[in-house]
């Protein structure tokens, strides 16, 4: 059993009366019982914690709103703009020797790492402002939507905070779900998958450049992303073939449909798979985002599936991917330097 270690906090009388609702709180005190019993947590040390924690009312609006529920041309429109795509240019060049590290290590490119990271935190200006025990708090005890997932997400708030050296409970801020640092890594995936990257024996994705680029490539990685594959392909689709139940069920963009079938059912062209190099028999999934004028349809392959696991949403994946290629273009226009041309965008 885990023995978790003492270390400072303000006692419970100096703790703020409009805080205490946290305390207070039914759900929150036989979550206490349960981080106790499970991993001898101290009593003493929750109950101080949770008195300096607060109730954020607006995070309960702001978790059923997700921007994920928009509809394409209005999502993209918040990330595909000239001036983050700028942004990114000057992080890459700022920080292209570690990129480059990270892409020898991992095999995830340069260009979806740095889009990664200007699409979760504008290349770390926009971290989050919400104190993360307090968003956990508030959608585990006063939230009526994924409710498990967010009371686990502070159980690993709670063990992280006292495992990694340097964070602080009370003072790490993030998104309004608790998501954290460059990379926006929740609790859980901080534990599993945030790296060391610069040797100085600390996990820090709040201010190191090295660790959250290598972590965000390490997550990747750990998903299944595959060195040099394709991510996705624009095509042009038969609307009254693609009505098939089969071709379009709601499997998101994992990989569900062999290449040949959309073939059949004309859905791309006959060079596509000769321009590409996919075989007949490789999985694919058609994925359809609306725009002002209709519909436009791409092929996702497996490493734009693993893009999704960061976000399980196609125009989260869909931004990166066009974000990458519009940082891409512009640097090696501005530092005149080729890099490969990625999924025919």
């Amino acid at each position: 059993m885990l023995t978790i270690g003492l270390f400072l906090s303000p006692p419970l009388s100096m703790a703020s009366s409009h805080s205490m609702e946290v305390l207070q709180n039914t759900k929150a005190r036989q979550f206490i019982d349960e981080m106790v019993a499970k991993h001898d947590y101290p009593r003493e040390r929750l109950r101080a914690l949770f008195a300096e924690a607060r109730f954020v009312p607006e995070l309960i609006d702001r978790v059923s709103k997700p921007a994920e529920a928009l509809p394409w041309y209005r999502y993209r429109r918040i990330f595909l703009k000239p001036d983050r795509a700028e942004a990114g240019v000057d992080f890459w060049h700022t920080h292209r020797d570690i990129l480059a590290k990270v892409e020898e290590v991992y095999g995830v490119p340069q260009k979806i790492i740095v889009a990664i990271l200007g699409v979760e935190t504008y290349f770390g200006k926009r971290t989050g402002k919400y104190p993360v025990l307090d968003s956990l708090a508030t959608l585990s005890f006063r939230n009526s939507l994924r409710t498990k997932f967010f009371r686990r997400e502070l159980e690993q708030f709670l063990l992280l905070t006292n495992e990694e050296r340097g964070l602080d409970p009370h003072a790490l801020k993030g998104s309004y779900a608790g998501a954290m640092g460059l990379p926006q890594f929740i609790s859980s995936s901080y534990r599993r998958y945030a790296i060391d990257f610069n040797g100085d024996n600390r996990r820090d994705l709040i201010e190191s450049i090295p660790d959250a680029v290598g972590s965000a490539a390490h997550y990747l990685k750990e998903h299944g992303w595959q060195r040099d594959g394709e991510i996705a392909i624009p095509v042009k689709v038969n609307e009254k073939a693609i009505r098939d139940e089969f071709l379009m069920k709601k499997r998101g963009s994992k990989p569900h449909l062999n290449f040949s079938v959309l073939k059949e059912h004309g859905v791309i062209g006959s060079d596509v798979a000769a321009r590409t190099g996919i075989a007949d028999d490789e999985p694919v999934a058609l994925i359809k985002l609306e725009t002002e004028n209709g519909f436009v349809y791409w092929i996702g392959l497996r490493n734009f599936y693993m893009i999704t696991h960061y976000n399980h949403s196609n125009l989260y994946a869909m931004a990166v991917l066009q974000l990458a290629e519009d940082i891409r273009k512009r640097y090696s226009q501005k530092y005149h330097r080729t890099y490969a041309l990625t999924d025919a965008l």
